[in-house]
């Protein structure tokens, strides 16, 4: 069986190979090409009998297109090799220092574009090239000297050969995808394929429109230099755009710990990166190291987690919140995703599923958007084969049997039985999450276990479980030491600041943000619940919605009632945090961070500006007050300068907290 499944991963790899190298059309996310390829290999391995030239495995790319004159490349441009893991990593590298000792590392961001060589004759640009299948390439000359930062004469009178990447920005990407939805034209599917679409125009016109650039990151001779870093910055003294990410290491932990570092903000980059490409630094090394048929032993590319999976959806169902909202959610096949392993994906509400067209037993393509929540992005319509359902959004709440109602002016359906025990239990799950009272030990199913043990039918129940000893320990998977870790924890939560106590209480459009807000204008619980809309609204982040909902949750009597029993349990009803005065520049301001700061994670950065007022946001808006920004600041930085936002440098800013401006 295995040989049939080696021949048909043959030809699939290869199908795949053309579509994405050749059409820049790839049908399937690069997670899924990559766990076939890999599934190739493994097999092969286990069947070298079954060896066969033609395989994917042994070639490097594919076949150029005949619109090219085609090139053949003096070196070969080999691909590298993938790891997808840090353990994976690191036995790379103890095979290296194991026959070599300790080596000296490159690390460089994995530009995700279209692998190009430009050769220079006498200082001169002569010509550029694709990869194609590694051997023989394709000469696109014309559309590569389109680009700016692609300088047409070096000082260097000899042959000088330099490989890299071209790509397009973020920015560009966006622009012409509008420009194409406006002409009514097939949009691309990510930067990549646009920029390799846009790089084998017959018209350089058409290119030199598109705002394509490039990296370079390799030279094949050895110029100048012994080490590939040292060749790098002759490059940029030539001319050539290198990246400025690219750093040195000696242990591959440190390497690790960069790639965590930038796992966190390569989103806020103005291109695209897929990985990090890791090389030994010494150029006799790597000559001692050699290559293998398709692949330098000497260089080996991590690639992030996947972002995209393709899965089936074995069923939907609805789930209700601490609010009443019924949202509908999908069930599928375990795919790992951006580091996790996941089975379900939120389908937001009923007219995201009609407007998507997804039905159960539909092939999706899933991703976890801003790498956090799993989210169906769309339906794969041509793989249909009528077995697939259409889902009816229903009439009645799944757990307590009463009927739901779509709010006017809104998407979602909600449950409005108060009583409903979904509401209840994931109410109070909320109130002791860790943004909340952070009361560890009280999570959705240990909620669920005493709801059903009736020892918790109120968020004022929490403070009396300590009464409920005996039943507490009757109850199946709940021992003494988990006791007295609740309790504990239950004990502490009575000195949070205020600001949790807000948030914990679960007011409609008052998330953590707003709840710091209150908290730090009205000091303390008595004061918020004396105020009117009017005073409210006029608070910088609250407006007149928020406003609203905050009176009308305290006009509840049940919601006076708890608070006083929350008073008699001992809560603290005060502000404990720092209460800014006016005097502070970002006292009420609207704050956005970018790039990496050398002095500050993001999160003490984030904390620092909140104790001093500020509402910190994840966006640069029209609403933006200040841009904070450190190395390697993209797309934000350039969307707040051309919106002539302020912006400071880490330097400015640690000068301003230090009292110097």
């Amino acid at each position: 069986m295995d040989e049939n499944r080696i021949k048909e991963l043959r030809e699939l790899i290869t199908r795949y190979n053309y579509e994405y190298h050749v059409l820049d059309n790839p049908t399937i996310p690069d997670s899924e090409f990559d766990r076939l390829f890999r599934e190739l290999i493994d097999l092969e391995n286990k069947h070298p009998e079954l060896y066969d030239p033609s395989s994917p495995t042994q070639k490097l790319g594919h076949a150029v297109l005949d619109s090219f004159s085609k090139v053949i490349h003096e070196k070969a441009m080999l691909s590298l090799g993938n790891v997808f893991s840090y353990e994976e990593l690191r036995e790379w590298a103890n095979k290296i220092e194991k026959e070599y000792g300790r080596v000296e590392y490159c690390v460089e961001y994995k530009i995700d574009g279209l692998a190009m060589t430009l050769i220079y004759e006498d200082g001169l640009f002569t010509m550029a090239a694709t990869r194609g299948d590694g051997i023989t390439g394709e000469d696109v000359t014309n559309n590569v000297k389109t680009i700016k930062s692609v300088p047409m004469s070096i000082p260097y009178k000899q042959r000088y050969e330099i490989r890299g990447e071209v790509y397009m920005p973020k920015k560009a990407f966006v622009a012409l995808n509008l420009q194409r939805q406006e002409n009514g034209e097939t949009l691309f599917a990510n930067p990549r394929n646009a920029a390799a679409g846009s790089i084998r125009q017959l018209d350089s016109r058409i290119a030199a429109s598109r705002g394509l650039d490039a990296f370079w990151y390799h030279v094949p001779d050895d110029v100048n230099a012994d080490n590939h870093y040292d060749s790098l910055i002759y490059a940029k003294k030539l001319g050539f755009k290198v990246n400025d990410g690219i750093k040195k290491y000696m242990s591959i932990e440190d390497i690790i710990n960069w790639i965590k570092e930038v796992s966190e903000f390569r989103h806020d980059l103005p291109y695209e990166i897929d990985g990090m490409v890791i090389k030994v630094n010494s150029y006799a090394t790597q000559k001692a190291l050699g290559f293998t048929s398709r692949t330098p032993k000497w260089a080996i590319a991590y690639k992030f987690p996947p972002e995209e999976a393709i899965t089936k959806i074995e069923d939907i169902f609805v789930t209700v919140g601490r609010t009443g909202k019924c949202t509908p959610n999908a069930k599928f096949k375990s795919v790992f995703l951006a580091g996790t392993t996941v089975s379900y994906a939120t389908l937001h509400n009923e007219d995201f599923i009609k407007d998507k067209d997804i039905r159960i037993g539909d092939e999706v393509v899933v991703r976890k958007a801003g790498e956090i929540i799993p989210e169906v992005v769309r339906s794969l319509h041509e793989k249909r084969d009528g077995s697939q359902k259409e889902y009816i959004f229903p009439s009645f709440c799944p757990v307590c049997g009463s009927r739901i109602y779509r709010l006017e002016n809104e998407a979602a359906h909600y449950c409005i039985n108060n009583d409903c025990s979904a509401r209840l239990v994931e109410g109070i799950a909320h109130f002791a999450s860790r943004d909340a009272m952070n009361i560890d030990g009280l999570g959705v199913k240990k909620v669920e276990l005493f709801y059903h043990a009736k020892l918790l039918n109120s968020f004022e129940d929490i403070y009396h479980l300590a009464e409920h000893k005996d039943e507490l320990l009757s109850l199946n998977k709940f021992g003494l030491k988990s006791y007295e870790n609740l309790i504990t924890a239950i004990e502490n939560s009575k000195s949070n600041s205020l600001e949790r106590l807000i948030y914990s209480l679960g007011i409609r459009q008052v998330g953590e943000k707003a709840s710091k807000i209150l908290a730090s204008e009205y000091l303390n619980m008595d004061k918020l619940l004396q105020a009117d809309k009017e005073s409210l609204s006029t608070i910088k982040d609250i407006g007149p919605i928020t406003a609203e909902a905050i009176v009308d949750f305290f006009s509840e009597e049940q919601n006076i009632k708890m608070i006083e029993a929350f008073k008699e349990a001992g809560i603290n009803m005060n502000y404990l945090g720092t209460k800014t005065n006016g005097e502070s520049l970002f006292n009420h301001k609207t704050v956005v961070l970018t790039g990496t700061l050398a002095s500050y994670t993001r999160s003490e950065a984030k904390k620092i500006l909140e104790d001093l007022g500020a509402n910190v946001a994840g966006s640069v808006s029209k609403n933006t007050d200040f841009v904070i920004f450190g190395q390697e600041a993209g797309s934000k930085l350039d969307k707040a300068r051309s919106l002539n936002i302020t912006c400071i440098d880490e330097e400015e800013f640690k000068e301003m907290l230090n009292g110097n401006k």
